[in-house]
């Protein structure tokens, strides 16, 4: 008999996670009607600071500084971060501009608001963790005059992924800044949240919008500029929004369709090394977010997160692994045999964040992850794409709390 309860509670859940993921089969528009398929489970704390880092984190991060241990990895990716032109207050700006584009006609602004926009960013980090006024003022002044001039980001290829790459290191800068440092006006507030809410978020519902055509390193990076917007302006409608997609939506870019369950094995795996180890780091990305407030996306569908690391740190540390062709939510990218050797032992910046939370926190075993983490990359340095430096930012059992 009880047996018998089990499996009808095993094939109702079953039917419950087919009908939650078919419902938005048309591409996304369906997510805001989508009321009980996450409840109250994912409801964020709205802690603030809270878009990766709390204050607890930045305590922490602020006795590494203090503590200044020469042989501490932490301490030295600090340094690194530190000695980088776009963390340093005296950055000089290459915008604003009026249009910027990574593609089409205004292409050539690319670089220039890309260094602007990581400085914004890394100046509230460094602010943050120094409380040295010269970052504070420099990350506003790269926000506001960008929000006094930028008017459009046209509708090229791809206006999603800057939105989501730039508009994630805008919405954490000001997250940062808005929290920790009080001599930012709220006319300054103001003024960037407005260029986030009519330039920016406008790309990101209109991916949402549309039915799954990208490789899921795109969805990916929507989700976490969408979830890190919706803490800024403590909307849990939002927030939740972001997490039903990560979770369930009809696209590339979700956990279960990103990756394998039982090899790990990445949607992007076939293409390159490089591709794939951005989706990577985007998915862990979003964990963070959440973790930080209160919501454990990390362990979703049984660490799948954690396999998928594994798989691609084998790989990319020289091991053999398994492939499988699949086919992915578009169809178009349905036609790798094997798995790509592009970029194959090129280590972009992701590492730490998984291995912080994985092994640190949950106990639990990464052998591949940490051989990149601790012997490849023991000073994890700047990556534009990704959030970088996580050896110093991502280490809570390296202080005594």
């Amino acid at each position: 008999m009880k047996k018998e309860i089990i499996y009808i509670y095993t094939i109702l859940a079953s039917v419950l996670f087919i009908s939650c993921s078919s419902e938005i089969k048309d591409g996304t528009t369906d997510i805001d009607s989508w009321d009980n398929v996450i409840g109250d489970q994912y409801t964020p704390s709205l802690e603030h600071p809270g878009i990766l880092h709390t204050a607890k984190s930045i305590k922490r991060m602020q006795t590494i500084v203090k503590r200044a241990d020469a042989n501490d990895p932490a301490y030295q990716t600090y340094l690194e971060m530190k000695s980088n032109n776009l963390a340093k207050s005296t950055y000089s700006m290459q915008g604003p501009y009026e249009i910027i584009s990574r593609d089409g006609d205004y292409a050539w602004t690319k670089n220039g608001f890309e260094a602007d926009f990581a400085a914004a960013y890394l100046n509230a980090l460094m602010y943050a963790v120094t409380k040295d006024e010269a970052h504070a003022k420099k990350g506003i002044e790269i926000l506001v005059k960008y929000a006094d001039k930028l008017k459009e980001i046209p509708s090229t290829n791809d206006a999603p992924l800057l939105a989501g790459l730039q508009g994630f290191q805008i919405i954490y800068a000001t997250e940062m800044l808005s929290h920790t440092y009080d001599k930012m006006s709220k006319e300054d507030l103001d003024k960037i949240n407005a260029m986030l809410k009519n330039i920016f978020l406008p790309v990101l519902e209109k991916f949402y919008n549309t039915p799954a055509y990208t490789n899921g390193n795109w969805g990916i990076i929507v989700t976490k500029a969408y979830m890190a917007a919706a803490i800024l302006w403590d909307d849990i409608d939002m927030y939740k929004k972001g997490i039903k997609f990560y979770l369930y939506g009809d696209d590339n870019g979700t956990i279960s369709h990103y990756l394998d369950g039982e090899t790990g094995q990445c949607q992007e795996s076939g293409r390159d090394q490089g591709h794939t180890q951005l989706g990577l780091g985007g998915l862990a990305t979003i964990c963070e977010l959440a973790y930080q407030q209160g919501n454990d996306l990390y362990s979703a569908l049984d660490n799948r997160l954690l396999k998928g690391y594994e798989y691609s740190a084998k790989y990319n540390l020289g091991y053999d692994v398994p492939f499988k062709q699949w086919k992915d939510i578009t169809g178009k990218y349905s036609n790798w045999s094997t798995i790509g050797t592009g970029s194959r032992g090129t280590f972009r910046a992701i590492y730490a964040i998984a291995y912080n939370h994985y092994v640190t926190r949950k106990g639990l075993s990464m052998p591949y992850t940490k051989e990149v983490a601790l012997d490849k990359q023991p000073i994890e340095k700047y990556d534009s794409d990704n959030i970088g430096y996580g050896t110093f930012q991502f280490c809570d059992g390296d202080i005594d709390e």
